[in-house]
């Protein structure tokens, strides 16, 4: 009995000494904006681009709450969004280096602007300045009927290379990258 109050007492110490080594690991929650990637192609080892994002949530908010038209907006949520072109590209016709930028829009009714900009880790939109743009180009814009809850990225084939093509609440938008 004395052998089994000193191991008592003995775990009951650890315990105390030792909280977190004894318990499960704790971890923060899901963020309520998980960061995804899309790229093309979508198989194989020799990909033309990537595109780095997190993926916000209408959560019964109007879109225009969120990614204001008129204005600058981060392309997603959290961090600026980045996108990798692994080799040289043209975007609207304006030829782009291959090379890692950020990626900004400006949300209109009939077009949106696509922004590639050279200053990295950004978070959102907030540094955000002109001065660092090295491309822009207009996508167009199709709305449906649908709701798409999450933001969603992804790429599709086109005769001269692949639109990537960004669809959130009723809205589709595509902008043609050549290769």
């Amino acid at each position: 009995m004395k052998k089994l109050t000193i191991v008592f007492f003995l775990a009951l110490a650890a315990i105390f000494i030792f909280p977190n080594d004894l318990q499960a690991q704790k971890f923060k929650k899901l963020d309520k904006s998980p960061m995804d990637l899309a790229a093309f192609p979508r198989r194989g080892s020799k990909k033309v681009v990537k595109v780095y994002y997190s993926r916000p949530q209408l959560k019964g908010r109007a879109l225009s709450k969120l990614a204001p038209k008129g204005k600058v907006w981060r392309t997603g949520a959290n961090e600026a969004t980045e996108i990798t072109f692994y080799q040289d590209v043209k975007i609207g016709g304006q030829a782009l280096k291959a090379g890692t930028y950020t990626l900004f829009t400006i949300p209109d009714d009939e077009q949106w602007t696509l922004i590639i900009n050279s200053k990295l880790h950004q978070w959102g939109a907030y540094t955000y300045k002109e001065k660092n743009d090295v491309l822009r180009s207009k996508g167009s814009v199709k709305t449906k009927k649908k709701l798409t809850e999450a933001f969603t990225m992804t790429f599709d084939k086109n005769k001269n290379g692949a639109d990537l093509v960004l669809g959130w609440g009723n809205v589709i938008v595509r902008f043609p990258i050549e290769f």
